[in-house]
């Protein structure tokens, strides 16, 4: 069984799969404890089988994780960005307001020197 044929498969359909191979990995099992068993490799691709799709079925559910998190990071980044572009302005407008105060007192100051 290939990875890329176990990443098609849906969480439940992954669930049915693996009980299947454990049923068959326990038979072939049995069968080698009673030396009916003609050919040992099965236990191994079988136990690799095993290994493959609770492999896929982990990225799956950190794959959710994962995507979850993002959309958090990403709505966090958002947040921040709106924050700083209020603080930017208010800033702009304090600056310019500043400006216009410094302005209007060397005005002050020219008129009284004249």
């Amino acid at each position: 069984m290939k990875a890329s044929e176990i990443r098609e498969l849906s969480r439940s359909e992954l669930e049915t799969k693996i009980s299947e191979v454990k049923k068959n990995l326990f038979n072939l099992k049995f069968q080698k404890a009673s030396g009916q068993l003609n050919n040992p490799m099965k236990v191994k691709n079988l136990k690799r089988d095993v290994a493959k799709i609770e492999t896929v079925a982990r990225e799956q559910e950190l794959g959710l994780k994962v995507a979850k998190a993002a959309e958090k990071s990403e709505k966090s980044v958002k947040s921040k960005k709106v924050i700083k572009a209020k603080e930017t302005k208010e800033l702009k407008e304090k600056t310019k307001k500043e400006i216009t105060k410094t302005k209007v007192v060397k005005r002050t100051v020219k008129k009284e020197k004249a």
